[in-house]
């Protein structure tokens, strides 16, 4: 007789696992066909309460919790190519996984990263979704973050700061925006769904000499590729891009510019990209339809990255990052 957890695959997940080498979910493991190509692996969980709020609608769990893995595969230059899952819960409830598995589907299409197994548990604690997925490069051509030297430019997609908003938003402080629903919905849209940069795997791959994603600030993942690389960077803050709603947010507190630096969940690139390369590099963001802007320089030197105003004087961070401990 099959167990709860049968039903429980069977119902809401084998309907994901169409890819030839996830064997139906019918088996212990499944097959990732690399041929030629070196095999990048990543891993990331979200947590209640710590990555995505107790009332946070499950559609957006789901895809939060693959998009995390995404943007690390597309910082690495690498394509997906497929994913397992395990699955941590309370309780078995239609209401919290029917969302959950559609949206999860949903995103494993969009991204061409296939479900190709994984593990269901119940808990008694907050519930857990950690996700391990599979990226494709050619052998050798995986760029690592320890690789920026002085001269690289400082570059970063879209847009930072709008995911530490969206988080303040929904914890019922929604600052300078008041009743600005557009604005408002932006901000906690971009903490619930990051957007991992997918579209830009080639172009990191091709002419970036470093690269990562910001998932706990913008100056303390900075300051991880530099430790990494034996250097530093200096980061001109009026460079830094920003949303619309985050500049109307700015303009009435100006001290939020250290959150907006500092804060987690951006999901956007870093990259540290020799400087006659980023007209290659910028077109193929472009070809791509995301924007991609010069923040900075690596500098040689081993201290934290600096920031600076537009006079040029250093501004002092009470904290680089988000940490976990």
């Amino acid at each position: 007789m099959p167990s709860g957890e049968d039903d429980l695959i069977a119902r809401y997940f084998k309907p994901l696992a169409t890819a030839p080498g996830a064997l139906g979910l019918t088996d212990d493991a499944a097959i990732l066909q690399a041929g030629g190509d070196d095999i990048v692996v990543t891993v990331d969980a979200v947590v209640e309460g710590v990555h995505f709020l107790p009332d946070d609608p499950s559609d957006t769990v789901a895809r939060k919790a693959l998009r995390v893995n995404l943007s690390d595969l597309a910082a690495k230059g690498a394509e997906p190519a497929g994913f397992v899952l395990t699955l941590a819960l309370r309780e078995v409830s239609e209401a919290w996984l029917a969302p959950f598995a559609r949206a999860l589907g949903e995103d494993a299409h969009q991204f061409g990263c296939p479900l190709l197994g994984g593990d269901t548990v119940s808990t008694p604690g907050p519930a857990m979704i950690s996700i391990t997925a599979f990226g494709l490069v050619p052998p050798g051509r995986i760029v690592r973050r320890g690789s920026a030297t002085p001269g690289d430019l400082v570059v970063v997609s879209g847009t930072i700061g709008d995911a530490v908003l969206g988080l303040s938003i929904l914890k019922g402080d929604a600052g300078p925006l008041g009743y600005d629903a557009e604005a408002r919905e932006v901000l906690t849209g971009r903490y619930r769904v990051p957007q991992p940069r997918i579209a830009l795997a080639g172009a990191v791959r091709g002419h970036a000499a470093a690269a990562m994603d910001i998932s706990d600030g913008l100056m303390g993942d900075l300051a991880k590729m530099c430790r990494a690389s034996g250097v530093s960077a200096v980061v001109d803050v009026a460079a830094i891009p920003l949303s619309q709603p985050a500049r109307t947010w700015l303009a009435a507190d100006a001290g939020i510019i250290k959150r907006l630096v500092s804060g987690g969940d951006d999901y956007e690139l870093l990259c540290a990209v020799p400087e006659n390369r980023f007209a290659a590099f910028e077109a193929r963001a472009q070809s791509a339809g995301v924007p991609v802007s010069i923040i900075g320089r690596i500098v040689a030197g081993e201290g934290a990255p600096q920031l600076r105003a537009a006079d040029g004087r250093e501004m002092p961070l009470d904290r680089q990052s988000y940490s976990h401990f």
